[in-house]
This record gives C-alpha cells, sequence and structure tokens, in this order.
C-alpha cells in the first residue's frame, strides 16, 4: 500500500517549475546552443528554463532591409503565443543585427513594445553585450563580426551610444545565418584572433546564428581576455531579468562572477522593459537615472548581479 508521505501519493506537492526566460530566435542556425547552456547551468546548480521560440525571419541576409523586416516588433510578437505556453517569467529577443539595425533608442523601442505585448521583462542580445561589457568593468572591446562591415560598423555604433569605445571593428562579409551556423571551433577560434586587438579589454563575437556555448573556455585560453558571444551574453541577459545570476565557469568570464561594474552604467534610456501584466491595456514606462525602463511608479532593477 502506497505510503502518504510516498512522492507518488496524490497528496505529495508538484514539483515546482524552475525559473523560465523564453528566447525568440531568429529561424534555425545555432539555436542548439540554449540546450547546451541550460545544461552546463543545471551542472553548476542553476536550474533554469530556457526554451526557444523561432520567428519567422523572411529574407536570410545580413543586409540593412532585411534585418529590419526581420525585427519587426510585428514578427516579434507573432509568436508570443508559443512564448506563453512556457509560462516565463521574462523573453529575449536572441537576436543582434536585428536590434541593432535600428540604432540605439529604436532598439529601445522594439524591447519596450515587445514588453508591452507579451506582459513580461524584455531585452535583446544588442542590449545584453552592453549591459554584460558593463558588468565586467569593460571599456574598451574589440567586434568580430561575421557580418559584412557595413553591419559590423552598425554594431559598433551602437556600443559606442551605449558608452563603450570600440577600437576596431572586424566584419567577415557572411550574409545569411544559415552559412554562419555551419561554423565549428577551428572557424570560431580564428574569428575572434583576426578581430582581437591588444589594446582591447575583450572581444565580441556577434550574430545569435553563431555556434560558441561548446567554445568559451578555449576561446578565452586561446586570446587571453574575456570574450562575449551572442548567445551566451542573451542567455546571461535572461537570468538577469529573471534575477537568477548563475556561477558557471564553463560559460566563460561573464559566467564566473563577481562583476566588478554596473550592468545599467552608461545605458541611457536603454532596452530592458518590465511590463506590469499582459492583460493590461495600456503600459506607461519610465526611465530612471540609471537607465532602466520599468512600469511608471517603478524604477527597480529586475535581476542586478549580486
Amino acid at each position: 500500500m502506497t505510503s502518504p508521505t510516498s512522492p507518488t501519493s496524490p497528496t505529495s506537492p508538484a514539483p515546482a517549475t524552475p525559473p523560465t526566460v523564453a528566447f525568440l530566435y531568429p529561424g534555425y542556425s545555432a539555436e542548439d546552443d540554449y540546450p547546451r547552456m541550460e545544461a552546463l547551468l543545471a551542472e553548476a546548480g542553476g536550474h533554469v528554463r530556457l526554451p526557444v521560440v523561432h520567428t519567422d525571419i523572411g529574407v536570410d541576409a545580413h543586409r540593412v532591409d532585411a534585418l529590419l523586416e526581420m525585427g519587426s516588433v510585428d514578427r516579434l510578437t507573432a509568436r508570443l503565443g508559443e512564448v506563453a505556453g512556457h509560462d516565463p517569467q521574462a523573453v529575449v529577443w536572441a537576436c543582434t543585427s536585428a536590434s541593432f539595425v535600428f540604432g540605439h533608442e529604436g532598439a529601445a523601442d522594439q524591447v519596450r513594445r515587445l514588453a508591452t505585448a507579451a506582459g513580461l521583462p524584455a531585452s535583446s542580445t544588442s542590449f545584453a553585450f552592453a549591459r554584460a561589457a558593463r558588468a565586467l568593468g569593460v571599456e574598451r572591446v574589440a567586434v568580430a563580426a561575421t557580418y559584412p562591415s557595413d553591419v559590423a560598423g552598425l554594431f559598433a555604433d551602437f556600443l559606442k551610444a551605449a558608452g563603450i569605445e570600440v577600437v576596431t571593428a572586424r566584419g567577415s562579409g557572411i550574409i545569411t545565418a544559415a552559412e554562419v551556423g555551419t561554423w565549428g571551433r577551428e572557424e570560431v577560434l580564428r574569428l575572434a584572433r583576426e578581430g582581437d586587438e591588444p589594446t582591447a579589454e575583450a572581444v565580441l563575437l556577434p550574430d545569435t546564428a553563431l555556434h560558441t556555448a561548446a567554445w568559451l573556455p578555449d576561446l578565452e585560453a586561446v586570446l587571453g581576455k574575456p570574450v562575449l558571444t551572442a548567445n551566451q551574453v542573451t542567455a546571461w541577459e535572461g537570468l538577469r531579468l529573471l534575477g537568477r545570476p548563475v556561477t558557471a565557469p564553463a560559460l566563460g568570464t561573464l559566467f564566473s562572477g563577481p562583476y566588478p561594474g554596473d550592468p545599467r552604467d552608461g545605458l541611457p534610456g536603454d532596452g530592458s522593459a518590465t511590463a506590469s501584466g499582459a492583460s493590461e491595456a495600456s503600459h506607461v514606462f519610465e526611465v530612471s537615472p540609471e537607465g532602466e525602463v520599468t512600469p511608471e511608479g517603478d524604477v527597480s532593477h529586475p535581476g542586478e548581479p549580486e
């Protein structure tokens, strides 16, 4: 006979669902980085869920016109029903180029509108890079991008608007995310080496189509400095929004803590937005002096690393 205290007893409490942040991911390229990172976080004691919801990218091209369409709020919000099915506490637009292509203010508006539609705290990969650099106390960076040079330059402009000095920005001329997604360890290491510059305090590898989660320790060992990659910082930003920082050295310096800097510094009017509920008809946002975007009357800083 089953004991009343047995795990199979109907009176036993159901296991708690781990904290969840959902990622809106454009198309299919390196989305398998997210279950890999979820597993690495679990091994480090950080039990969180990182479900991926795919958006329709339209034309797969690192061109400004295609990126503006890829990152349109209508394309993002079209998948919020699937996002809600994961019962997340936050959502992140897991794309660098189709956020920074709108410029700093446009990218902030993109995230504000996503937060309003989802009724959840929201951010994007572009702001994740800026916040991660600030958290590490990094002021000078090198950008090693898969993109054509003109698109890489737009990312540099975005970082400069966030108060980060870009000492060099190197593009690789790759047009499609599909091609980027085929790159392996050696191509990624070469990209980082060729994009580095001695005066840079960190090297940034944008493009969530690029697999990097398996090779973060290798990248930092080769360059001898922090390396920030798109899927890595996107996951970190999601945990920041949840208020669930996790120490997981397998995911690089960014996940090793503690943080010498404040991720809010130098990000006036940035795109980390909090909406007070999907059922509300409208949301009024305030921008705190530190740049956190919150509902009117709430200038808290969800998920600030401790």
